[in-house]
């Protein structure tokens, strides 16, 4: 109990980017900003995982202070050699290339990578407390596990607020303000970016939710099941909790998209009540909301890689 305290502490104050307790290594990108990476980053909440921030050309701890974007799945974001398939989202580049030209203002970015718990800490836990427990038991895998996995969004979230956040607005020169505060992720992390703003509407400005994995489950044989009732009812456990707890209009950006070939083909009817849902709360299309369909894109990083300028722009737009 005496070490995790220490941790708590630690990561709170923000001191654990500073002292010994938190190995980093810079990393440069000629022309394309600079790479810290900080390994093993700690957690009294979730396992400890790495974290790689991006600083973006011409970065000066003197100067302005910068948006930061966090986001979900850091191993795929900036390196071919880590990301699934070799195909990396390259999201510095294009955020590189927005900047350079003044179509938005130079930003943070903070990958931070997933783990083996990746669908317990992303899936959100108030939807799927919500759920009976036969419901809940087949949600995260076959065959089902009785009662269900705990969920560790919550976690999760405490993690990148309480801990993650105070640590990287010490060491670097951001702007820690909610309007200068962004969350990013796609597939099952375009849910718990959504889940993160609407549970911490005083942290985020904004969230970005690119294929967005609304049935929740990973259990795919229900998922491509016609009669399966199972992912609808999951969703909807959701869209009920956001009904209820997504913020009003004035305050937020909301941006949305999916494909519509593989997992992407199952999306178009969940986002068209989630847009439902988000219209009735006063956002309006294209100035706090975007809701965007790519005929052809699937359910994949090259997908993502291609259109993730429309999320930037829209987030970090001057």
């Amino acid at each position: 109990m005496a070490q995790r305290g220490r941790v708590q502490v630690l990561a709170g104050l923000g001191l654990a980017l500073l002292g010994v307790s938190l190995p980093c290594r810079a990393q440069p990108a000629a022309g394309e900003g600079s790479f810290v990476v900080l390994d093993n980053f700690p957690s009294a909440q979730v396992a400890p995982r790495k974290v790689v921030v991006w600083l973006p050309p011409g970065y000066d701890p003197k100067g302005e202070r910068y948006p930061v974007l966090y986001m979900h799945d850091g191993q795929n974001l900036f390196d071919p050699a880590t990301a699934m398939g070799g195909q990396a989202w390259e999201v510095h580049k294009r955020l590189a290339a927005l900047a350079a030209t003044g179509s938005v203002r130079p930003a943070i970015i903070v990958g931070i990578a997933s783990t083996r718990d990746r669908a317990r800490e992303y899936a959100p836990a108030e939807a799927v407390e919500a759920l009976a427990p036969e419901l809940r038991a087949a949600l995260l895998g076959d065959p089902p596990t009785p009662g269900g996995l705990p969920t560790l969004s919550g976690q999760y979230l405490r993690f990148i607020v309480d801990e993650l956040k105070p640590a990287i607005d010490a060491r670097f020169h951001t702007s820690p303000e909610r309007a200068d505060t962004f969350i990013m992720g796609s597939s099952m992390g375009g849910l718990v970016s959504l889940y993160a703003l609407a549970r911490y509407p005083e942290v985020f400005a904004g969230a970005a939710c690119l294929s967005t994995h609304w049935p929740l489950t990973t259990n795919f044989n229900m998922l491509f099941d016609k009669e399966d009732p199972r992912p609808v009812r999951y969703a909807a456990a959701y869209f009920d909790w956001l009904a209820r707890k997504l913020p009003r209009a004035g305050r937020h950006k909301l941006y949305f998209d999916h494909g519509d070939a593989t997992l992407d083909a199952l999306y178009a009817p969940y986002q068209q009540q989630v847009d439902g849902i988000v219209r009735a709360k006063g956002y309006r299309t294209g100035v706090d909301w975007i809701s965007q369909v790519f005929p052809g894109a699937d359910h994949s990083e090259p997908a993502w890689r291609e259109r993730v300028e429309v999320p930037l722009r829209f987030l970090l737009s001057r």
